[in-house]
């Protein structure tokens, strides 16, 4: 990868995306430490440790830590995102005809999302500031009132906009996907305060054996994340590879070609989703915690809600696995695959074309996604059983969830660059 990245500079094309996605980052990162006026953001250090507040900070890139205007981050257009593809499925007519249209369609679908986006962010906005306020002892909004939360629902409104405007322009004039850059840099950047903070616990104030055993632990801590990188890079690169035979021949036409298929499909979208998916619950839940905080039923549905929760947990790892398959299905739409080979005159080896290929794709990838599935909620799971069991923050938890992002981008944009480059080298070689 570093020998990518050193032959990327190289290419005055390439350097200046890669300059310009770290300049938009840098951005985000600015805006990520200024408070939003009229906010305490001390007072979050008391509920720091609560799982919407490790969600939100996971997917706002630590802007939920200063409470700044990028507190909301990119979660209300993740969740906008999610409901729009879901109601294409058949649901809203009108939604269903944009999605066969094309390019046009995309964009009518993109402008409705960022609408949905914008009314989601502000009730969540309200909605989180609000139940904040009332969870904590020192108040975090210091003039609480109508007014008061609108304004900062409006703040934070505009903060998520901004965030995603600027996701837009590292995908169109930058490296990778824009969302998941944003959320990839916030993540490493929230990486040293994990170490320090998994120190502190571990070693800080203890001596003679039990420092010895604390140093132990965050020795056998290390090779599991190293075995875990590892293991997840070579799950992330596998893929399934259909040969692809040609009906009639032409110039143009290879003699032998073939359709990857990766075994995790989805990739890591089905984590996003899932963390994004059930921060809306948790949202609407805090908005009654002062009224009814002591209702069975209010205890019961925090209780499923909550990523420190055994129900939560399992919650959290089943939309992960739902995810992963409706995601893999979006991503990879068999019927219009089985169309476009059929308009290319090819077909999969041994597979009819048209519907036979349409079904046998299908049955493809519902096998990939079991095993993608699988591979999803084990590494998400596995860190935050942990962090149960040895009582850890519940942001260490969630460092399965960070590992999977940050690895699948890692890669994708290694891929991109590696495609650049090679697209350069073969354009210069025509040119010769």
């Amino acid at each position: 990868m570093f020998t990518t990245v050193k032959n990327a500079f190289k290419v005055k094309e390439i350097r200046s995306k890669i300059l310009f996605t770290l300049f938009v980052l840098i951005v985000y990162r600015l805006g990520a430490s200024i408070t939003v006026p009229g906010v305490n953001a001390a007072a979050l250090a008391q509920i720091s440790s609560t799982g919407l507040a490790s969600i939100l900070n996971t997917f706002s890139g630590g802007g939920l830590e200063n409470y700044s205007v990028f507190a909301m981050g990119v979660s209300p257009y993740i969740t906008a995102q999610i409901v729009v593809q879901l109601l294409q499925m058949d649901i809203v007519p009108k939604f269903v005809e944009w999605s066969k249209q094309g390019e046009v369609g995309r964009r009518k679908l993109n402008q409705a999302t960022r609408w949905l986006t914008i009314l989601l962010g502000f009730i969540q906005s309200i909605g989180i500031t609000a139940g904040f306020n009332a969870l904590s002892t020192i108040k975090l909004v210091n003039n609480p009132g109508v007014r008061t939360y609108l304004t900062i629902g409006l703040i934070l409104t505009a903060g998520t906009m901004f965030a995603t405007w600027l996701g837009d322009m590292i995908t169109e004039r930058g490296l990778g996907n824009g969302v998941s850059m944003l959320i990839f840099a916030g993540i490493v950047a929230q990486f040293p305060k994990g170490l320090q903070q998994l120190w502190d616990d571990q070693i800080v104030g203890e001596s003679g054996s039990a420092l010895w055993a604390g140093t132990g632990f965050i020795a056998v801590v290390a090779l599991c994340l190293l075995i875990i990188v590892a293991f997840v890079t070579w799950v992330q690169q596998a893929e399934r590879r259909l040969p692809i035979q040609y009906t009639r021949r032409t110039t143009t036409s290879p003699k032998s070609s073939y359709l990857p298929l990766k075994i995790n499909v989805s990739g890591v979208i089905p984590v996003i989703f899932a963390g994004s998916f059930i921060s809306t619950p948790q949202t609407i839940l805090m908005a009654f915690q002062r009224t009814h905080g002591g209702d069975s039923w209010y205890q019961i549905m925090t209780n499923i809600f909550n990523m420190q929760s055994g129900p939560g947990i399992t919650l959290y790892t089943l939309l992960i696995i739902i995810f992963t398959f409706f995601y893999a299905f979006v991503q990879v739409n068999p019927e219009k695959l089985a169309e476009n080979l059929q308009k290319q005159g090819s077909y999969i080896s041994g597979v009819w074309p048209g519907k036979g290929t349409q079904t046998f794709v299908s049955h493809l990838l519902m096998r990939l996604s079991t095993v993608g599935s699988l591979f999803l909620g084990i590494i998400s799971l596995i860190p935050l059983i942990a962090s149960n069991v040895w009582n850890l923050s519940q942001s260490i938890g969630l460092g399965g969830t960070s590992l999977l992002i940050v690895v699948q981008i890692a890669l994708d944009v290694n891929r991109q660059l590696n495609g650049l480059t090679m697209k350069r080298e073969y354009i210069g070689f025509i040119h010769d």
